[in-house]
């Protein structure tokens, strides 16, 4: 199969490298001078070091080129989200794509589906999610994903693009709960990083990552998604592995934020994107024109901003009045 992955960050790069010895796999890089050198070093050095890529693996920064590739095959959209809507207009009307960016679209508030449906109503589009770091995949250890899609048969031609020994590739056809579970999950890890960093124990994480599932299985009802989706792959699984795994940016942040370092300093620190940064105040506006409660989102929302301190959110948080669970 012929795939084309647009986007050379971190991701992008793992799940190319992980396809590339069994299918004809072209890389896109939007910078001809990372794209250079990562043909003379076969190494992504900027995001992935520690990963040598395969041969076969081309790299390119012709984006025609790159699309004309994948015109039989399969796209593969590994931006931000930020990039999403670019990419996607950019695609012929009926191309066969993946998005694998989570979060909600800063000036809209939309999800990947909702561009899409958008822009390329015709195009078969889905969303490869699920609880991986990118450094893991690259490196063939074992991983599982879900490729969530209306149409089925994009959905086979992704497990049959990216199931392996070592990557397993369920299906889904409720991408509205992959996408919300994929975004939400960024923003809950921040606040477990906050729980982390401020040493209150494994029974406040534990509390707080269920709580951050009901919140995030809330949001996705309302926008129409099945609630069996969050207790999946894409939900409970990457809420775990972005909330709890030392390699997660967003808990990272979170760490950071509960030491008293400043945002624009954290941010300057990790030097990647961080999508709950930039879900969190979206992610809160788009639950509130739903009328949908997310009180972690809001503290985490305030944390960022400056309003309160993690200790502040903290109480505000313990502070609220009983109920019950369900």
């Amino acid at each position: 199969m012929r795939i084309t992955v647009l986007g050379a960050g971190a991701w992008g790069t793992a799940l190319a490298v992980s396809a590339a010895p069994r299918h004809e796999v072209w890389l896109w890089a939007r910078d001809a001078q990372q794209t250079t050198a990562m043909r003379a070093d076969r190494c992504n050095q900027r995001y992935l070091p520690e990963v040598t890529l395969p041969p076969a693996l081309h790299i390119d920064s012709d984006h025609a080129a790159a699309l004309a590739h994948a015109r039989d095959g399969l796209l593969v959209i590994g931006t931000p989200m930020a990039g999403l809507r670019e990419q996607l207009a950019r695609l012929p009307a009926s191309a066969h794509v993946l998005w694998l960016c989570k979060g909600f679209e800063n000036h809209t508030g939309a999800l990947g589906h909702e561009i899409a449906r958008e822009l390329r109503p015709a195009a078969r589009v889905g969303v490869l999610s699920g609880p991986s770091f990118a450094l893991e995949v690259a490196r063939g250890q074992p991983t599982a994903l879900v490729a969530a899609s209306t149409d089925d048969t994009l959905t086979a031609q992704a497990v049959a693009a990216f199931h392996s020994e070592s990557l397993r590739v369920y299906t889904s056809t409720d991408p509205v709960g992959v996408e919300v579970g994929g975004a939400v999950k960024n923003v809950m890890a921040i606040a477990t990083g906050i729980v982390d960093g401020l040493s209150l124990g494994l029974n406040a994480r534990a509390a707080l990552v269920t709580r951050g599932l009901a919140e995030m299985t809330r949001l996705g009802l309302a926008l129409g998604a099945r609630a069996e989706t969050f207790m999946g792959l894409s939900g409970l699984g990457d809420l775990v592995l972005t909330a709890t795994g030392d390699l997660s940016r967003n808990r990272k942040v979170g760490l950071l934020l509960a030491a008293g370092l400043p945002l624009h300093q954290i941010l300057s620190q990790l030097g990647h994107v961080a999508e709950g940064v930039h879900t969190a105040p979206t992610l809160q506006a788009r639950a509130r024109r739903l009328g949908v409660e997310m009180p972690i989102t809001d503290a985490v929302v305030d944390v960022l901003a400056g309003t309160l301190t993690p200790a502040q959110a903290l109480r505000q948080l313990m502070g609220r009045e009983s109920r019950a669970e369900h």
